[in-house]
């Protein structure tokens, strides 16, 4: 896979078509089923590929079109996991939100395949590279309820094995470019500490094309944001780990990209862009910011894309987000 310097890609999700499906709280209802939904799915995924491609990204996703849920579609195919049977949670530090959520009710494994159709359909459509995206250890332990384990290390080495297993069979049918989603990465960096860079490691056996760990702080939603915690330690402590490269956020963060400076030999998927439903920013707004990173990443290894996924906001205003990126990366390119 050969990208451009100042590569362009959005960190996986895009607004679902309102023939498709309707939001409802963290979750989606499809208006559809059986093969109807299958049909309706593959239509979806194959206009959001063409958009991109129009749009001129140059790393392509699915748009996730067929996931019910950021947790639910991969935890589906797993024993051990009960996603129809849920339980009342407390997540996310410092917002302290309850949601249901699947339980932990037996030794998890990987039953079989998630992504792979998905990935062979993508690429079915475009000649461009594809990044599959899957939750990691963390983000699974953070969103489920342990009914089992009473020990998070081993809950955590046991999701990884799984998640290992479907990168994987992913490499294998061809994906260009694989994402682990950790959002709890960041709002538990002692939890990192303790088993979470190496539960990340263990997903990571065997797998030898390009891989990024998304460090998010959460989708925009109007709660107050969970930046409690800062990037330094946490990707000092992943630089010791076999992780490909960061999805971190610069955008709603307003970070400086000097701790970026540490990263050396990692791909950098650098948020300049705020995902949430706010207008879209001047050109060279972006631009200062994109040209502030490049002070400290190597413009081969730098990849620009949204803070975070365009799930939640209208389709007219997510493509105009992702044609920003592409415009912003042919304006820095004049001059590296």
């Amino acid at each position: 896979m050969q990208l451009p310097p100042v590569a362009t890609t959005t960190v996986g999700s895009f607004p679902r078509p309102a023939w498709l499906a309707k939001s409802e709280r963290t979750q989606v209802r499809f208006l559809w089923q059986g093969d109807a939904l299958k049909e309706a799915q593959d239509d979806a995924t194959a206009l959001i590929l063409q958009t991109q491609q129009q749009i001129g990204l140059d790393l392509l996703t699915d748009g996730e079109q067929r996931r019910i849920g950021f947790i639910h579609h991969i935890l589906a195919a797993f024993e051990g996991i009960d996603v129809e049977n849920q339980a009342v949670k407390k997540i996310y530090r410092r917002r302290e939100q309850e949601h249901l959520v699947p339980r932990i009710i037996g030794k998890v494994k990987r039953r079989g395949s998630v992504n792979v159709e998905d990935l062979r359909f993508a690429k079915r459509q475009t000649t461009k590279p594809i990044k599959v995206a899957v939750p990691g250890p963390m983000t699974v332990i953070d969103s489920t309820l342990d009914e089992t384990y009473n020990d998070e290390p081993a809950l955590a080495m046991d999701i990884a094995a799984a998640v290992n297993s479907e990168l994987l069979e992913l490499q294998a049918s061809g994906c260009d470019v694989l994402q682990i989603d950790e959002p709890a990465m960041t709002r538990y960096h002692e939890k990192v500490f303790a088993y979470g860079a190496r539960a990340l490691d263990r997903c990571l056996k065997d797998i030898r094309i390009p891989t990024i760990v998304h460090l998010c702080y959460g989708y925009p939603g109007g709660a107050d944001r969970q930046h409690q915690y800062e990037y330094p330690e946490l990707l000092e402590e992943l630089m010791k780990t076999k992780i490909g490269g960061f999805a971190v956020e610069f955008a709603r963060s307003a970070y400086d990209p000097a701790v970026l400076g540490i990263c050396k030999g990692r791909k950098i998927m650098f948020g300049c862009v705020d995902p949430s439903d706010s207008p879209v920013p001047p050109v060279e707004t972006v631009v200062q910011r994109v040209r502030h990173a490049l002070k400290y990443i190597d413009p081969a290894n730098l990849l620009l894309a949204p803070d975070c996924g365009l799930m939640t906001i209208s389709r007219e205003l997510a493509n105009a987000k992702a044609k920003l990126l592409v415009d912003v990366a042919k304006e820095v390119r004049k001059t590296i």
